[in-house]
């Protein structure tokens, strides 16, 4: 590493902490490459993920299904709280002193602009940093969209899922705006910690996407953990008093309100670019506020890669991880990798029990002209799944669409126990052209989840 008048002089500069960039910044550095990472927060290292994203929720997520009917709500949630950001904080120490401990390898704390292609500026003023390299990657992630209601932003009630996670206090009555995951994901969480939560969704239904029976099957759980959805809404205000917030929404043309101790924006995540000067460097940005890329990444300037959330993909982790594949194979590989081979790639919406989908649903195979079978299963009723009720979690449903003329699974939608888990084992077995009988007649352990397909893969209906 080459430092001259407040000049580093590196191989490779990755801008954000995220899961790609942090990667390609282990194995260059690995490699004996010189690696600057500037990361803009000490609150951030190792990225969204482990600090404010994945691993706190999913923690909550543990700790709200343990509390019983007895427990202090507002006291098991501040343990909760407690217990969760001491998680954080460890895998934040840990991600940094990983990289920095690194003899090739340096973090830089402030925030990174553009001046020219290859070099940015960190920090301001007799603190300022430049930083020159050759090849540079940008990781800035996503940050969360406040939409244009009046008086939502000025409100000090509203909070986005980060603020919402890392306050102590449980609020009694929690109105989120937006149905989509996020939303779900944090109503669930919620209202097992104790809250009741109004979730308040544009749309005509909550997860439009995917088969009516299997919205129908996750909304009704939601609805009987005592959840409010109201659907097909327009938020119209939001009016701050002394002890609450009025959230104001019109539904089929009536005027109504909802009082709430605390409101969460979950409209969606848009792509972290602000400031970065990505003018000053002639990377072109997409219409959406995304910063544009090819199949192999690379922006409008060769040099300059984009990964994670900020090029406008699917906003995971393991695509940030599997990006971060993809830049290597451009670094040092053969360079075929492309964003192209990806196929079933697999999600999931961690309410309780959680609901996993990959490929395609029953209305998207038909819609393309396939002759299609269907496999489906109600947990509570599937006899070789004992595990459901070991764990005392027989709710949702298990849905396989399949090619009626191949065998080929197009897709599958899991809403169970252990759903997290299983649909790796399908996303797989898509991608390497396991046929839905083979996946039927596996032997698997027992008593688990994954027994299930032999008997849910034997029902096909029609």
């Amino acid at each position: 590493m080459t430092i001259s008048n407040h000049v580093l002089r590196a191989d490779v500069l990755v801008i954000g902490f995220g899961k790609g960039g942090k990667t390609v910044a282990a194995e260059m550095g690995r490699r004996g490459r010189n690696v600057v990472l500037v990361e803009q927060s000490d609150r951030m290292y190792g990225g969204t993920c482990p600090n404010v994203g994945c691993v706190p929720t999913k923690a909550l997520v543990h700790h709200s299904g343990k509390r019983r009917a007895d427990d202090s709500p507002q006291e098991w949630y501040e343990r909760a709280v407690g217990s969760v950001q001491a998680l954080t904080t460890l895998f934040r120490g840990s991600n940094h002193d990983a990289m920095n401990d690194a003899d090739t390898v340096t973090v830089v704390t402030g925030r990174a602009a553009f001046v020219d292609p290859h070099t940015v500026v960190v920090g301001t003023g007799e603190d300022q940093l430049a930083v020159t390299a050759e090849t540079i990657l940008i990781n800035t992630g996503s940050e969360p969209i406040i939409p244009d209601i009046p008086g939502l932003r000025a409100s000090k009630r509203v909070v986005t899922s980060a603020d919402l996670i890392q306050t102590t206090e449980l609020p009694e009555r929690l109105a989120i705006i937006g149905g989509g995951y996020l939303g779900i994901e944090f109503a669930s969480i919620y209202r097992r910690f104790g809250s009741q939560v109004t979730v308040l969704e544009s749309a005509p239904k909550i997860l439009g996407r995917l088969d009516d029976d299997v919205a129908a099957g996750a909304e009704g759980i939601l609805l009987g953990e005592g959840i409010e959805i109201v659907t097909g809404v327009r938020v119209t205000e939001v009016r701050d008093g002394e002890s609450a917030t009025t959230v104001v929404y019109e539904e089929n043309g009536w005027r109504r309100t909802v009082e709430a101790d605390a409101v969460l924006a979950a409209t969606g995540r848009a792509p972290a670019i602000r400031d970065l000067g990505l003018e000053a460097a002639g990377v072109r940005t997409t219409d959406r506020g995304a910063i544009a890329v090819d199949e192999h990444l690379r922006t409008s300037r060769p040099h300059i890669f984009a990964l994670g959330d900020v090029n406008g993909g699917p906003q995971f982790t393991y695509v940030s991880l599997d990006d971060s594949r993809i830049v290597m194979d451009q670094l040092v590989g053969e360079g075929r990798r492309s964003t192209a081979d990806r196929v079933a790639i697999p999600n999931t919406l961690f309410m309780t029990p959680p609901l996993a989908t990959v490929g395609i649903t029953e209305k998207q195979a038909r819609e393309t002209g396939r002759r299609v079978k269907i496999a489906s299963e109600l947990v509570a009723d599937i006899v070789a799944m004992p595990r459901a009720y070991v764990v005392e979690e027989t709710r949702g449903v298990m849905k396989f669409v399949i090619d009626a003329e191949t065998d080929e699974i197009l897709g599958a939608a899991l809403l169970s126990i252990d759903a997290q888990e299983l649909i790796n084992t399908v996303a797989l077995a898509m991608r390497h052209g396991i046929k839905a009988a083979e996946l039927r007649d596996g032997v698997y352990t027992h008593p688990s989840s994954t027994e299930a397909f032999n008997e849910v893969l034997g029902t096909i209906v029609r």
